[in-house]
């Protein structure tokens, strides 16, 4: 990638989590299609059992053939590592595995409780096991009423509630749901974020690859941020975003003469045009703040708000999605690979 590319993050926990904890485990995955096109390059990326993960990415950024290597639909060129400890491409591994895709489609004669344990029967889940997780996961996803109603009478949020009952009902270690609220009303996606915290909860990996960033802001523990074929980010949305953390203080009338030495920052002359000014304190520690406002209120100043403030998710995803040069995108989709002069690969 250019120069100009964002300082990439990778955010490690204080102690390496141990290898039985975690379901995908991935180092130098590439893959390269005809025409030396690269969409992977060199991908380094943990998921942990019993978290919520989350894969952003602009279209083309390679998220989807990353899933598919994950789920060996898709050979990779190279690739190191695990899924839930066994080698990348490992068929057998996929028992363990659940998968949603996006804008999936059900018979439409089939009744949400068949569709479900069809979907078991090609997991390989013997009969009485698939009724009894049937009946199980309907009232997990809140389809209970719904189970014996042909899936041609469901919303779309009731087919995307019936479609995550269908990839658990092999009791997966690890579930891949791409784009799991996609299209769904605002009550539905507060459900469908309560159905994947149980899961979580439960000791299950949930994967998910989304679009919606605040939906993943409000529910994922961990994230990376994948831009043309490469990892960009990776950690929790705290650690992501610490240098950003910073305190807003708006108070009556003109700035302080002291803002500056009290490392005070005004970022707009006209914020105190109307009798009220924001200052920026750039620091997230609780104490750094208390002696501003001691000092605001001996000069008698009116505070009327204090907040600590972060970049959101969206914020973040920006930042790396666009070039700091121009302000502009990034180009979407993978990598081309030319030859140098030299032989070598630019």
């Amino acid at each position: 990638m250019s120069s100009s590319t964002p300082t990439r993050i990778e955010s490690p926990p204080s102690k390496p989590p141990a290898t039985d904890d975690l379901a995908v485990d991935l180092h130098d995955v590439r893959k390269r299609y005809r025409g030396r096109i690269d969409a992977l390059r060199g991908i380094r990326m943990q998921a942990r059992r019993g978290e919520i993960f989350g894969l952003l990415g602009p279209n083309g950024a390679g998220k989807s053939t990353l899933v598919k290597i994950m789920l060996t639909v898709v050979r990779p060129t190279t690739a190191r590592g695990t899924i839930l400890g066994r080698p990348i491409g490992t068929q057998s591994v996929l028992r363990r595995v659940g998968y949603l895709p996006e804008k999936h489609r059900f018979p439409v004669y089939q009744t949400g409780r068949q569709a479900i344990e069809f979907a078991g029967a090609m997991c390989g889940v013997d009969r009485v096991t698939c009724r009894r997780r049937a009946e199980e996961l309907l009232d997990l996803v809140g389809m209970s009423d719904w189970g014996g109603k042909r899936v041609s009478t469901y919303s779309k949020g009731m087919l995307q509630r019936v479609g995550i009952a269908a990839a658990m009902v092999n009791e997966p270690d690890l579930v891949v749901l791409d784009e799991p609220t996609d299209g769904v009303d605002p009550v539905g996606r507060k459900d469908i974020r309560d159905v994947l915290v149980r899961i979580r909860d439960a000791g299950t990996c949930v994967f998910l690859n989304s679009h919606l960033l605040s939906e993943l802001e409000m529910v994922c523990d961990r994230v990376a941020i994948l831009v043309q074929g490469e990892l960009a980010a990776q950690g929790t949305i705290d650690e992501l975003t610490a240098d950003s953390r910073r305190y807003e203080i708006e108070i009556g009338g003109p700035p302080p003469v002291w803002s500056a030495d009290a490392g005070l920052r005004v970022p707009d002359a006209s914020d105190h045009a109307g009798g009220t000014t924001r200052l920026v304190l750039p620091s997230a520690e609780p104490g750094a703040v208390q002696p501003v406002l001691d000092r605001l209120r001996a000069d008698g100043r009116v505070i009327e708000a204090l907040r600590p403030v972060r970049e959101s998710l969206e914020d973040l995803f920006m930042r790396y999605v666009q070039d700091p040069e121009t302000g502009r995108a990034r180009a979407p989709g993978a990598v081309r690979m030319t030859r140098k002069p030299n032989g070598g690969e630019a």
